[in-house]
Formats: structure tokens, C-alpha cells, sequence
């Protein structure tokens, strides 16, 4: 029990820390930007451990349960930010710093500001790694393919250089991973440039079992190709940004694409991990060093900020389907309504902790 501690346990509380405390505090301190007074700055749900009041009044703590974390604002009822009744009550100088008071665009701005500290703080992650450590690039080049796979039965040769794929263009070998993963058994149109002359093939991925650096496994689509061994390329602090957050949008643009293959029904539900998977993955990449748990740091950071906008009531993406709502009627919906979608939305939330909770159990049993 205490080697599971020391190895998955205090990895993970590592982990999820960092990045709640990022998604908070960009709600902090867009919310502090805007003049509302904040309340409480909790790491965790449930009892205080320990914590302390600032001089604006604002009550920073640790509490018992460290699966989240919450900011709750002035004039809000609780952590999920349902209005006080009460504001109507407020004097002037209350109402000045009540979150329910200000405009719609401050409002919405400062719900928005939680997943948007994710991508910022994921970009910032790969940027310091493409600075320090280096960019991982491996050419675009065909260096073998196995027999009977897909790039063999497309037509593809050793020495092919992949240009495009499905109208994609493609700089690196990890580009054209990252595409064939999540297209199993899908036709691609595939460019590739061969003795100085472009070829289009059709290639289609076939869906086979991968594991992954943390023994983990995987169904994907593979074409059969292999490439040559990377090489990290040190960038300087500007390319390395730009970089970073065009790795960051190729990211949730593969998330979302995947997460549309599960509800279509291409990809098992399976696949979807959830707190013990997320542990496990944790304390493998530790091990790996300190590389590792940063880029691990960053793919979550950008989930983290991804399932928040989700458009569920008690998310934050379902605070800006009211603040849609209400932009379009011209009035807030009523409280009742926004009662009824909290726990609609809590209901989802809780279901969706149990799947993937029972997920990661079935995982662990296999």
C-alpha cells in the first residue's frame, strides 16, 4: 500500500494540483480583473485542511477531498456559482463587487477563463520543452513497411516522403501518427513525393492493438510504415510558442475527433480512462523523468480545459450556454431552470465518473 502511494498516488496528487490550481486561478484573476470580490480559493472539496484569508478577504485553502478544486465568488449560493437570490437586497457597494451584477461579457469572460489557463499553461509546457530540451522530429520519410499492411497494400515504397493526407500537410513522421491513429479503417488520400515527383495513393489504416511508453493498450490504426529514429531540434522562445500552440490545436482537434468516433460507435467507450487510470499513467510517467510528467502535465492540461467547456450545467461550458441564452433573449433564464440544469448536469457528471471509474477497475482486473 505504501509503494502504491509513493509511486502512483503522490504522482497523480501532483499532477491534478498543478492543474487545478491553474484552471482556478485563471478564474481568480480575470474575476479579480473584472472587481469582484472572491470569496474562496479551495484546492479540493469537502472539510478544510488548512488554508488562509488574504487582504482582499479572499479565503485560500486545501480541503479533504484533492479531486478538484472550485473559486466561489461573491454573490454567488455555492462552488457552482447558481446567483444569490439575495443580490436584489445588496447595497450599492455589495452589488459593485457581486459576480452576478456585472455585465454578460464579464461574466462570460471570467467562466471562459478557467479552461483558456489550461491551453495557455499546456502551451507553455511544450514551448519550455521545444526551448530546453528540443522540438521531437523525425523526417516524413518511409525508412521500411511490413508485409501485408496498409501501406503495402496502397502502393507505398521505402523512401516515399509524405506531403500530404487528406489535404494535411505534413512536416513531421509524429504528423502522420497522430493522423493514422484515429483513422482506422477510414480511406486517406495520401501525397507522397517519390523520385521528385508527387504521388497520390489511397491508404487505409487498419485498426490494430498498440502499447504504448506506459504499458498501456490501445486500439489504433496503423499503416505499417516505419520511420527513422528522432532527433530533438532546440527552438528559440518565439518559434517554440508558435509551435507549442500549433500542437496544441492539432490536440483538441484529435480529441474532439476521437471523442465523436465514441459516440458514433467507431471507437469503444472503453478507451475513455478515468481517476486510477489517470494515477497509474501518472506514476509510469515519473518514472520516466521529468520529461515525461511534463508532457503528460500538458495533454491533461488540455483535457482538463477541453471537458470543462463541455456545454453541462455545473462545467463551465454550461454556465456559457445560459450566458448564450441569455444574450439572445435579452434576460437571464429563470431560476428555476437553472436549478433543474444543475442537477441534470451534476446527474451527467457523477454518471460519467462512475463509467469511467468502472472502466479503469475493468482495466486494472484484465
Amino acid at each position: 500500500m505504501f509503494e502504491w502511494v509513493l509511486e502512483y498516488a503522490i504522482p497523480f496528487l501532483f499532477v491534478l494540483t498543478v492543474l487545478v490550481f491553474v484552471h482556478e486561478l485563471g478564474h481568480y484573476l480575470v474575476a479579480r480583473w473584472n472587481g469582484v470580490r472572491v470569496e474562496v480559493f479551495s484546492i479540493g472539496f469537502g472539510p478544510e485542511i488548512f488554508g488562509w484569508t488574504d487582504k482582499a478577504q479572499t479565503r485560500w485553502k486545501f480541503s479533504a477531498v484533492p479531486l478538484g478544486g472550485y473559486v466561489k465568488m461573491f454573490g454567488d449560493v455555492n462552488a457552482a456559482s447558481m446567483p444569490d437570490s439575495a443580490v436584489a437586497e445588496m447595497s450599492p457597494e455589495e452589488q459593485a463587487v457581486a459576480f452576478p451584477t456585472k455585465r454578460l461579457g464579464q461574466r462570460a469572460w471570467i467562466v471562459a477563463a478557467g479552461p483558456l489557463a489550461n491551453f495557455i499553461f499546456a502551451i507553455l509546457l511544450f514551448a519550455g520543452l521545444y526551448v530546453f530540451v528540443g522540438q521531437p522530429f523525425t523526417p516524413p520519410v518511409v525508412g521500411a513497411i511490413q508485409e501485408d499492411s496498409a501501406a503495402e497494400a496502397a502502393g507505398l515504397m521505402d523512401g516515399d516522403v509524405f506531403v500530404r493526407i487528406d489535404g494535411t500537410t505534413i512536416e513531421r513522421f509524429e504528423d502522420i501518427q497522430r493522423i493514422v491513429r484515429i483513422a482506422a479503417d477510414q480511406p486517406l488520400e495520401v501525397v507522397v513525393l517519390r523520385d521528385g515527383v508527387e504521388f497520390t495513393v489511397t491508404a487505409t489504416p487498419r485498426l490494430e492493438s498498440f502499447t504504448d511508453n506506459f504499458g498501456n493498450e490501445h486500439e489504433i490504426g496503423l499503416l505499417g510504415i516505419q520511420g527513422s529514429a528522432p532527433e530533438f531540434i532546440k527552438r528559440d522562445p518565439a518559434t517554440s510558442i508558435w509551435l507549442a500552440s500549433k500542437e496544441t490545436v492539432s490536440l483538441v482537434g484529435a480529441i474532439f475527433e476521437a471523442v465523436g468516433q465514441i459516440i458514433v460507435g467507431t471507437r469503444k467507450a472503453d478507451e475513455l480512462g478515468g481517476p486510477l487510470r489517470i494515477a497509474e499513467i501518472s506514476g509510469q510517467a515519473a518514472e520516466m523523468g521529468i520529461l515525461a510528467i511534463v508532457q503528460f502535465m500538458a495533454v491533461i492540461s488540455i483535457n482538463l480545459g477541453l471537458i470543462n467547456l463541455f456545454p453541462i450545467p455545473v462545467l463551465d461550458g454550461g454556465h456559457l450556454l445560459f450566458y448564450a441564452y441569455e444574450a439572445v433573449r435579452g434576460r437571464p433564464l429563470g431560476e428555476r431552470a437553472q436549478e433543474y440544469g444543475f442537477r441534470i448536469g451534476l446527474a451527467l457528471v457523477l454518471g460519467l465518473m462512475v463509467f469511467v471509474t468502472w472502466n479503469d477497475i475493468v482495466h486494472f482486473l484484465s
